[in-house]
C-alpha cells in the first residue's frame, strides 16, 4: 500500500476561494494581462486590433470569448515568421531565464520568476515538503521538461536530483544512495526504475511521485503503489506550464487557481458542460509569455462539481480524452505527422508513410511504416530514417519497409492504437 503522508494546500487563500471570488481574482489578472501584452507583445496587438479589441473593453472573465483563439499547432509557422516566439513574448529575449526548443519545433521562453511553469501547487498536493530529495527523471536538453518539475520542487524546499532520461540502473542507483523520497517524470520510468531496484537488491525510499507527460491508467497507478509509493498526476504544457493537478482524493485535476482553462465544444466553440468532450483552450499570466486563449489540441471534459473533500474549489478535469489534429504523444513528447511525413521527404526512396503507436506493459512503442518500391534493395534506408526521426521528434521508432499498396488508402498519418486501462 502507499504511504499515508498527507498532500497539503500550498496557497489556501488562492485553492480555497468561493466560486465567485475565484472568477472575480481571474479577471482582474486577465484584464492586467491583455493590457500589459497589448504594450509588450507585437503579435497580441496586431491580433487584438484586427478583432476591434482595445485593452479597455477586456475587465473580467465575461469578456474573454472576445479576445481570439491561438493555435498551439500555428505556433511553429507564426515563430518562423517572426523569431524567435513569433512576436507572442512580452519582454526582449535577453530578459529571460531560459529558452528551449520543443518539437515542432516549438521555442519556449522562460521567464525570471521563481518556478515559472506554476508546478509547486501539484507537488504540495501529491505531498512533497521542505528537506525531500526528490529525483527529476525528465530531459533537461533542449526541451522544459526537466527544468519545470525541478525549479517547482526546489520553490517548496526539496533536494532536486537532475536524473534527467535513461540511464535506469545508475538513476536508481544514486537514488537508493540519496534516499530520495520523492520523483517527480512520467509514470513508465518510475515503474522500470522501481522494478529495476527491486530487482537488484536496492529497493527505493520513495514515498510519494507526481507524475506528468503520459496517461497514467488506473493499472500503472496501481502497479506503481504496489511498491508503497503513492502517485498523482498533473497536466500541463511546454508553452503554458501547469493547467491542472490531482489531490489525493483523485477522482480528476484541479484547474491550476493561477490560470484560465476553458473546455470548448469541437463545434460550437461555446463552453463544454460537464462531463461533455471539448477542447482545452488555456490563458497564463506570464509577463514573459502571456498566451492569450492557447487552444492546446487536447480533448478533456469538465468533471461534475460536488465540493471535493480536500477544500480546494477550483472545477476538475476529468481526464485526457485524445488529441485534435494531426499529433500524438509518445513517450512524453509529441509526435506531429506532418513532421513524420516532412523527414520522409527528404529520401526520395521513401513512397507513403505512416507511425503507429502501441502500448505494452505500460511503455509505448512507435513504429514508422515506410513503403518502398523495393524494400530488400533499401540497405542502410530503415536506420537512417529512424535516425533521422529520432533528431526532429526525438523519439526513436522501430522503421519498417514495406511494399507499396501495403498501407491502406487515405491512411492516417499517425495511427494510435493505444488503449488506456
Amino acid at each position: 500500500m502507499p504511504t499515508l503522508r498527507e498532500g497539503r494546500i500550498l496557497d489556501p487563500e488562492l485553492e480555497t476561494l468561493p466560486d465567485a471570488d475565484r472568477r472575480a481574482f481571474l479577471g482582474r489578472r486577465l484584464a492586467a494581462t491583455v493590457a500589459r501584452a497589448f504594450d509588450g507583445a507585437p503579435r497580441v496587438r496586431r491580433t487584438l486590433d484586427a478583432a476591434g479589441v482595445s485593452p479597455g473593453d477586456v475587465r473580467g472573465l465575461d469578456d474573454l470569448a472576445r479576445l481570439p483563439i491561438l493555435r498551439k499547432d500555428d505556433l511553429p509557422r507564426l515563430q518562423a515568421e517572426e523569431p524567435p516566439f513569433g512576436g507572442l513574448a512580452g519582454v526582449s529575449t535577453g530578459a529571460l531565464a531560459r529558452a528551449f526548443m520543443s518539437p515542432g519545433p516549438i521555442y519556449d521562453p522562460q521567464g525570471a520568476a521563481q518556478d515559472f511553469w506554476r508546478f509547486r501547487h501539484g507537488l504540495a498536493a501529491a505531498g512533497f515538503r521542505g528537506g525531500d530529495v526528490a529525483l527529476v527523471s525528465a530531459s533537461y536538453h533542449l526541451t522544459p521538461l526537466g527544468f519545470m518539475l525541478d525549479d517547482a520542487a526546489r520553490a517548496l524546499g526539496c533536494v532536486t536530483i537532475p536524473g534527467g532520461v535513461g540511464q535506469t540502473e545508475l538513476q536508481a542507483k544514486v537514488a537508493a544512495h540519496l534516499r530520495a523520497t520523492g520523483y517527480v517524470g512520467t509514470p513508465s520510468f518510475l515503474l522500470t526504475l522501481l522494478q529495476k531496484a527491486r530487482e537488484a537488491g536496492a529497493p527505493l525510499a520513495l514515498e510519494v511521485a507526481f507524475v506528468v507527460a503520459e496517461m497514467l491508467p488506473e493499472s500503472l497507478r496501481a502497479d506503481i503503489e504496489a511498491f508503497g509509493v503513492r502517485v498523482l498526476q498533473g497536466y500541463g504544457t511546454a508553452d503554458l506550464g501547469c493547467l491542472a493537478y490531482e489531490c489525493v482524493e483523485k477522482g480528476g485535476w484541479h484547474l491550476h487557481p493561477e490560470c484560465i482553462v476553458e473546455v470548448l465544444d469541437l463545434e460550437s466553440g461555446a463552453p463544454a458542460a460537464p462531463g461533455q468532450p471539448g477542447e482545452v483552450v488555456a490563458t497564463i499570466f506570464d509577463e514573459a509569455y502571456p498566451l492569450l486563449r492557447l487552444a492546446t489540441g487536447d480533448i478533456a471534459a469538465l468533471a461534475p462539481d460536488p465540493p471535493c473533500r480536500c477544500g480546494r474549489t477550483a472545477p476538475k478535469l476529468a481526464g485526457l480524452l485524445g488529441r485534435v489534429g494531426d499529433a500524438v504523444k509518445v513517450k512524453g513528447m509529441f509526435v506531429r505527422g506532418a513532421q513524420v511525413e516532412a523527414v520522409a521527404k527528404r529520401h526520395p526512396e521513401v513512397l507513403r508513410v505512416q507511425a503507429v503507436v502501441t502500448r505494452e506493459a505500460h511503455h509505448d512503442h512507435l513504429e514508422v511504416v515506410a513503403e518502398v518500391a523495393d524494400p530488400g534493395a533499401a540497405g542502410n534506408l530503415a536506420a537512417t530514417l529512424a535516425d533521422a526521426l529520432r533528431d526532429e521528434i526525438k523519439v526513436r521508432p522501430e522503421v519498417r519497409l514495406v511494399a507499396p499498396g501495403t498501407l491502406p488508402a487515405g491512411a492516417k498519418r499517425i495511427d494510435d492504437r493505444r488503449v488506456w486501462k
